[in-house]
């Protein structure tokens, strides 16, 4: 074929894409189906002027078109990896990591069901193998993961709920790809009737194979962007292979998943690339892959559009009839997940409360798309599958993607406003009036100063403000009609634009390289918690996920265990200077929100409501500081390194925009501007690596300035932190209860404990100890003690205290103290 019409169709076809973005705004429809609609137009247009007689003059453009060499391999090795990888890269990991278990349990067991009901449903009513039949439920059971993401964005659904849904429209086409190619290879052995076990049992192959596939070529590819780190154009392009040569190293070399494959490479690029490059480098190769994925995305719908004339070419009316039965068969197997195992997990409490609307919208936007045609056509290439499967499975899918797009589809929007889901609640119109009306007020000063800098005629600035005054009017008779907003919810609305504001900075921040890009997305993740606690449990939500966010997380019991069983520190040294970064960066961001309190939320929501938020800030900066001055007295000296840093990168964004003034104003040239920033390039890679946090000198020093270990020399003291273990203790978390049997004893580093016994309590903070008394006395004390704060402790062995206490007669006297403290008498 020629290249010169095969260059010229291919560019048409990107006019058609920049076209169908506004097109799809303006009739209010998905993009998926405009593209898919516009690409079965031309494929129908190509055949319509190449088979009849009308002109010949586009005979040679429509010959083209139809002839294109489209193949599955096509969509398969060229588009998927692209669309896989950057919807995973988008994704937020660390949120969505609190919900895998409904996200996985929803991928996997959405996509087993709708095989096998489909595939069950197709075998009873029609000529088709088990086999077959299956392979067409497989074929079917994909949904596609970007028009679900714009479903419920267009719908404004709970951020929770979206992302379990995101996840679970990703992750299913990985498996479903996987089942699909297991009953191909039973169609093309000609297994009829293969056992549901037999698939189950190579499955894991598929998906473990995949996963160190491609965790392996992410973990290669982000050494190699490490080494090209200072150019970003290398670094880009290192990222642009990764997808492919781990889509392809896991289908060809292992035989296991390529999506799999792709799926780890993106999460593990995106938790580990913004610690390893610089932040300009990752934003703009997150700008490169959605940019490749939007291409990518319209291309693979608008080519596999052009397929569906020619895929439907022999359809009769019994295979009309096997297409309902498939939609049918489709829908129930979505409505079962969605009415009986939603239901089930939230009662396990795994997932959130989805709500009737929801679960109406979710069931009829289970969109199919590219993905679906794709695998289709996969099954028609194959010279081992028989002639009436192939024709078959490409009607059918080809069948159930147009009633997915054309029906559902095109009434997705109308069913959302049927079920309210695109109105506003009358708290959020109460707040839309309330919020125009403040507006108003302020752009009316406003503009009263600019008309007057102006010099404009009198008489226009009259007639102008004359109109602005009326409309001013309307709109604040309708917010004072607003003002019955119970003050419970404009605490609500408060706390929710409070967490956004803090969003806003953490990203001005970011932008600014006052903090990097790992700390960035912690921070946008502890951000995006408040806002969805504030939303569903408004004070008390906002406070929980505050002080989850200062509280010690489940990785760090694990880097706990490889530092004190095995003696393997890097992963804990690296958590606790991630800790230090993230409390030092939320200290300087939370003192810049009493301004927005004061100049957005009082004007707003009123005095009380703004001094409420004033108080909940200061408690949060408190503890915020409360933690920090624990980590200070933990690690002592590698706080003011970080700090320090942060000095450092501030100045260097300080100086970089007075050099870029500087060529604005034309005061140095292009050469001069280049080598000054390279200059700063180089400071700043060094100011990005934070300080090494030696964990070993460390607890040194912290033994060192506990006052029970004064009389101690050195060696002694060196000898005692090395028997001595980390253990870190969430607020509330119980360290002994009752009924323990004391064998250790614990000394409070940093963060306070409460202990409880006989109705009584005692609070001990830094330098205490307590557990020697139940040790020494060798009965239980019927004492719990609970931590109050994020608490630090240093655990020793019975053994190993009693051969300190014999040495030691501070700790005597202190372990005689805290019996006394308690009215026990110890012999």
């Amino acid at each position: 074929m020629d290249i010169i019409l095969i260059t010229t169709i291919i560019a048409s076809l990107f006019l058609l894409i920049a076209a169908a973005e506004p097109l799809a705004s303006y009739l209010r429809l998905p993009f998926a189906v405009i593209i898919a609609c516009l690409g079965i137009l031309i494929g129908l247009g190509a055949a319509f002027f190449l088979y009849t007689d009308l002109t010949d003059a586009l005979n040679p453009v429509a010959a083209a078109i139809l002839a294109l060499p489209i193949r599955s391999n096509v969509f398969l090795y060229v588009f998927l990896p692209t669309l896989v990888f950057q919807v995973t890269l988008g994704l937020n990991l660390r949120r969505m990591a609190d919900d895998w278990v409904p996200i996985l349990v929803l991928a996997v067991v959405a996509v087993f069901v709708a095989t096998f009901v489909v595939g069950y449903s197709l075998a009873l009513v029609s000529s088709l193998s088990l086999a077959a039949a299956l392979l067409v439920g497989a074929i079917v059971s994909t949904t596609d993961p970007s028009a679900v993401v714009s479903i419920f964005r267009s719908i404004s659904a709970p951020r929770r709920l979206a992302r379990i849904i995101e996840g679970e429209s990703l992750l299913n086409d990985a498996a479903a790809i996987a089942l699909a190619a297991l009953f191909l290879d039973y169609v093309k052995a000609g297994v009829p009737d293969p056992s549901v076990q037999s698939a189950l049992a190579r499955l894991p192959v598929l998906l473990l194979g995949g996963a160190v596939t491609g965790w392996v070529a992410a973990r290669i590819a982000i050494w190699i962007m490490a080494l090209f780190a200072r150019y970003e154009l290398a670094v880009i392009s290192v990222s642009i292979a990764l997808p492919y040569l781990a889509y392809i190293t896991a289908e060809q070399s292992i035989g296991a998943s390529g999506v799999i494959a792709v799926v780890v490479a993106a999460m593990t690029l995106q938790l580990t690339g913004p610690r390893r490059l610089p932040p300009t480098t990752w934003a703009n190769l997150r700008d490169v892959w959605d940019l490749l994925a939007h291409w990518a995305g319209a291309l693979i719908f608008v080519l596999a559009a052009l397929l569906i004339p020619r895929m439907l070419e022999t359809v009769g009316l019994s295979d009309l009839a096997l297409i309902f039965v498939v939609v049918a068969a489709a829908i129930a197997a979505r409505a079962v997940i969605l009415y009986l195992l939603l239901p089930l997990l939230t009662r396990m409490g795994l997932s959130p409360v989805v709500e009737r609307p929801y679960r109406v919208a979710i069931l009829w936007g289970g969109l199919r798309g590219a993905v679906t045609l794709s695998l289709a056509l996969a099954v028609t290439e194959s010279a081992l599958v028989p002639a009436e499967i192939k024709r078959q499975v490409a009607i059918l899918a080809t069948g159930f993607t147009l009633f997915t797009l054309l029906v559902q589809g095109t009434t997705l929007r109308s069913v959302i406003g049927w079920l309210g889901l695109d109105r506003l609640s009358p708290l959020d119109n109460a707040l839309y009036r309330q919020v125009i009306a403040v507006a108003l007020q302020t752009v009316r000063a406003d503009i009263a100063r600019v008309t007057e800098n102006y010099d404009l005629s009198q008489e226009t600035v009259r007639s102008e403000a004359k109109r602005f005054g009326e409309r001013l009017d309307i709109v604040v008779k309708a917010a004072d009609e607003a003002t019955d907003i119970p003050d419970r919810d404009r605490i609500t609305l408060g706390l929710i634009a409070l967490a956004s504001a803090e969003r806003d900075l953490i990203v001005d921040r970011f932008r600014d390289r006052t903090i990097s890009s790992a700390l960035s997305e912690q921070l946008l993740a502890n951000a995006d918690a408040l806002i969805e606690a504030s939303r569903f449990n408004g004070r008390s939500g906002y406070k929980a996920a505050a002080r989850r966010s200062l509280g010690f997380d489940r990785w760090l019991r694990g880097a706990v265990f490889l530092h004190n069983r095995l003696r393997i520190s890097k992963p804990l040294a690296h958590l606790m200077a991630t800790r230090f970064g993230i409390l030092l960066s939320q200290r300087l961001i939370l003192r810049d929100l009493h301004g927005f309190i004061d100049g957005r939320i009082r004007r707003i929501h009123g005095r009380r409501v703004a001094e409420l938020l004033h108080t909940m800030l200061d408690r949060r900066i408190e503890m915020v500081e409360q933690a920090l001055e624990g980590l200070q007295l933990q690690f002592p000296g590698y706080a003011e390194e970080m700090e320090r840093r942060i000095i450092r990168r501030t100045a260097l964004r300080l100086e970089e925009r007075e050099y870029d003034t500087l060529l604005e104003d034309g005061l140095i040239g292009e050469e001069v501007h280049s080598a000054l920033t390279q200059d700063i390039g180089a400071r700043r890679d060094r100011a990005e690596r934070a300080p090494r946090l030696d964990l070993a000198l460390q607890k040194v020093e912290l033994v060192r300035r506990f006052p029970l270990f004064t009389d101690m020399d050195d060696a002694v003291l060196t000898r005692l932190s090395r028997t001595l273990k980390t253990r870190y203790v969430n607020p509330g978390e119980v360290i002994l209860t009752r009924e323990s049997v004391i064998k250790r004893v614990y000394f409070v580093a940093s963060g306070a404990v409460e202990l409880a016994a006989a109705g009584q309590t005692w609070r001990l903070g830094r330098g205490e100890m307590f557990g020697q008394v139940g040790l020494l006395m060798r009965r239980p004390q019927r004492i719990e003690v609970r931590a109050i704060a994020p608490t630090t402790l240093l655990v020793l062995e019975e053994e190993r205290f009693l051969r300190l206490m014999k040495r030691s007669e501070v700790i005597q006297n202190a372990v005689r103290a805290g019996a006394e403290k308690r009215g026990i008498t110890l012999q």
